[in-house]
């Protein structure tokens, strides 16, 4: 037979488990929220971008017939407006004072940041580096210079489609606007399935506009992170090489 616990040691086992249980819950569910993209990205330029249109050429019945994972790309740089009107289509503000964007997002949270890799051939008019989209101005930051578009195709298991578009696209996830609201299933599948709504919205503005994309999910997410200079609290989710059709 064994000894029946004493009184304190319910006592210390119970207070334990509450602490425990308290941790996790704060962990899964205090709202941090860092609307500027957080502490690590240092702008140094802001870059205007033009004004989306929403007069497409292609029915959007048809940009889903034809949309197809597009590995293979010309040698011309994209357009500003071209690359902003694939930025708006992902996560541009379309409905002002309420601030709701062009994919849907649990509870308005929108966890979702976009980088933008500019390499070769680049967009006109932009030098090679890493921006960040601001939906609210409908902008980019620029933050680093150079072409890092090589060190992240090694970061993406050495896929030659990355480092081979115009630009690629970096979606990156701030949980924690959405666990604020609904714990961790909001980091296990509302925020996943909001990515999604936003990279179908880019494949069908890239087939809109005649331009090639695929979505790509295999890479090194800290060496992604790093090279994009995204804060710890961001998770990258997918990297999206876009360019002319080959």
């Amino acid at each position: 037979m064994f000894d029946r616990p004493s009184r304190r040691t319910v006592l210390t086992v119970a207070v334990t488990v509450v602490i425990s249980v308290f941790l996790d819950l704060a962990l899964g569910a205090i709202s941090i929220v860092r609307t500027d993209g957080g502490g690590r990205w240092q702008a140094t330029e802001t870059v205007p971008l033009p004004n989306p249109s929403t007069d497409g050429n292609l029915s959007v019945a048809a940009a889903i017939e034809a949309r197809r994972s597009r590995r293979s790309f010309g040698e011309d740089p994209l357009t500003r407006a071209e690359l902003g009107q694939l930025l708006w289509s992902m996560q541009g503000i379309t409905q002002r004072p309420t601030g709701h964007r062009a994919a849907p997002s649990a509870g308005a949270l929108f966890p979702l940041e976009l980088y933008v890799v500019v390499g070769d051939p680049g967009v006109e008019g932009l030098p090679s580096g890493v921006y960040r989209y601001r939906p609210s101005n409908h902008e980019l930051r620029r933050g680093s210079t150079g072409n890092v578009q090589p060190a992240l195709q090694r970061a993406s298991v050495d896929q030659e489609h990355v480092g081979a578009g115009a630009i690629d696209v970096v979606v990156c996830a701030v949980d924690e606007r959405t666990t604020g609201k609904y714990g961790r299933r909001g980091e296990r599948r509302y925020v996943p399935m909001e990515a999604g709504h936003t990279g179908q919205n880019l494949y069908l503005q890239a087939e809109s506009l005649g331009l090639s994309t695929v979505a790509v999910g295999a890479f090194a997410d800290d060496r992604v992170r790093d090279l994009v200079v995204a804060p710890a609290d961001q998770r990258p989710l997918y990297v999206f090489p876009v360019g002319r059709r080959a």
